[in-house]
């Protein structure tokens, strides 16, 4: 009879308990299925507010443009408010924080825990008796005959917590091997700025001097152009009325044509350089605002460095180079981190507990002890590892041959260019000239009615390709002699810590003074 009962006792438990694994199971899947997340498109609203906030953001709390702008103010402006480079300050920032960030993952760790726990009954249980070979003490066909009555050492509810200090020196170790690569990070993110601003700094020279050019032949230009409709104009009465030769009159009108192609392609060129150089300072398309025009001379610019010192200077300062070698040290650091993970770990610990469980002897009490434990699989991931590791070093120094020869190349060409340019300026020059004092002897030619209105304008545009010709020379000399410093990697900016909180006077007051100790406007280097 007691066997009995006790079998259904045990199907009765066996029910209960199945009941329950199946309840445990099906919860999380309908839960899951009452928490779908679908696609939730961005609303009409939210985009038109997006878009309003960034077309208001993008430009504020700029200083106004109040005077003429000058070639260093350009510059400084564009060093100030340029978004591209504002982008790369910001990931700069993010290196700084992440450095810091593994910084903090040196220290120990200090883990505070608290919890508490219920049940809708007592934990008990009972013990089975033993005979002295460690048996069972079997009584036929009954259960192990228990020892004790049924009793607990446990609460229904208890509180816990503990407050625990643990230290790894495996991760340790990985964590300044980390800490030292995201070091190396943020001297490379420096690096790539410097690479920004330089290519800032020469695209602002490039549309400054255009959009100089611009703004000094643009009246000239609109003015020929008129003069040139009011040509063609005439040109087609005189084919209607056929008072010449139609073949005369149509080659007239096609030479006509043609100048007024070629005045609408040069004020095409010209005039897009303005809205470049508004974008590199991040004025906003449409601001008004001049250049100041000083007059043009033949440049006295010289490079006293010859071209070998110019190479072994740019391979010191280039921040390419220079960033081939900050990504050689952080593989350098892969390798250590490669073979501090062969090692065993280690941690130690010590920590403060607490238990309200009242039939617990002690309820306060300190615990310590360390641990070790070893991953065997490293062992065999370490050669794989380690081939990478020297895989990524013979690609960074074939990379950094490559840099060698594209930077000697590059200072090579800059310079060559350079002088190059100082030449082209000269002829531009003296072609301008002439064009000049050919101009004034064909007008007093059309004054005296000896040369047709045709010949005029013809030569008139071809004094304005002149002078234009000589404005691109002069503008292409100026970014030369920038791009040589640039080839060889030096800021163009005093030194290495740009104050972008300074005023666009005072931003532009400094780089005036570093570029006029170089040689720009006509002081030698």
């Amino acid at each position: 009879m007691t066997s009995h009962v006790r079998q259904n006792s045990r199907i009765v438990i066996r029910d209960r308990l199945t009941s329950m694994v199946l309840l445990l199971v099906l919860a999380p899947l309908f839960l899951l299925a009452g928490c779908t997340v679908s696609p939730n498109p961005l609303s009409k609203l939210d985009v038109d507010q997006f878009a309003t906030s960034s077309l208001r953001t993008v430009t504020e709390n700029q200083e106004a443009v109040s005077r003429p702008i000058d070639l260093y103010e350009a510059m400084a402006r564009a060093l100030k408010y340029n978004l591209d480079f504002k982008v790369e300050i910001m990931e700069r920032a993010l290196k700084i924080k992440n450095l810091d960030l593994a910084n903090y993952k040196l220290l120990p760790d200090l883990v505070a825990k608290t919890g508490y726990a219920e049940r809708s009954n007592y934990s008990g249980g009972i013990s089975t008796g033993l005979n002295n070979k460690g048996w069972f003490q079997d009584r036929g066909d009954l259960d192990p005959f228990p020892s004790l009555e049924s009793s607990t050492s446990q609460e229904r509810d208890i509180f816990s917590s503990d407050l625990a200090f643990s230290w790894n020196i495996l991760d340790f170790g990985l964590s300044y091997v980390r800490a030292k690569q995201a070091a190396d990070e943020v001297l490379i993110a420096q690096q790539l700025k410097r690479k920004v601003i330089n290519r800032i700094i020469e695209d602002v020279r490039t549309a400054y001097w255009r959009a100089v050019s611009y703004e000094r032949l643009i009246r000239k230009l609109r003015r020929l152009d008129g003069r040139v409709r009011v040509a063609i104009s005439n040109t087609k009465k005189l084919y209607q009325t056929q008072q010449s030769s139609l073949i005369t009159v149509l080659t007239y009108e096609r030479e006509l044509v043609e100048i007024r192609r070629n005045l609408q392609t040069l004020e095409g060129q010209l005039k897009v350089s303005k809205a470049q150089l508004a974008a590199l300072m991040n004025l906003a398309p449409g601001t008004k605002f001049s250049l100041i025009k000083r007059k043009r001379r033949l440049s006295h610019m010289h490079l006293k460095m010859p071209l070998r010192k110019m190479i072994a200077k740019a391979m010191r300062e280039r921040p390419e180079m220079l960033e081939v070698q900050y990504r050689l040290r952080i593989n350098e650091k892969e390798a250590e981190a490669s073979l501090l993970e062969l090692l065993p770990s280690l941690q130690t610990y010590a920590g403060i507990n607490y238990d309200s469980n009242s039939f617990l002897f002690n309820q306060h009490w300190l615990s310590w002890g360390s641990k070790a434990s070893w991953n065997l699989l490293n062992v065999f991931r370490y050669p794989a590892r380690k081939n990478v590791v020297a895989a990524q070093d013979d690609l960074l120094k074939a990379r950094a041959k490559a840099l060698t020869m594209a930077i000697m190349t590059q200072v090579h060409i800059s310079r060559a260019r350079y002088l190059h340019g100082r030449k082209e300026l000269r002829t531009a020059s003296q072609y301008y000239d002439v064009e000049r004092r050919l101009l004034r002897q064909i007008r007093t030619e059309a004054n005296a009615g000896r040369v047709s209105e045709q010949t005029l304008i013809r030569e008139e545009m071809n004094t304005l390709v002149a002078d234009v010709k000589f404005d691109i020379a002069y503008a292409d000399l100026h970014n030369g002699y920038a791009n040589v410093f640039s080839s060889m990697g030096l800021n163009p900016y005093p030194s290495d810590k740009l104050d972008t909180s300074l005023s666009v006077k005072e931003l532009s007051r400094t780089l005036r003074k570093l570029w006029i100790e170089r040689g720009d406007h006509h002081s030698r280097l």
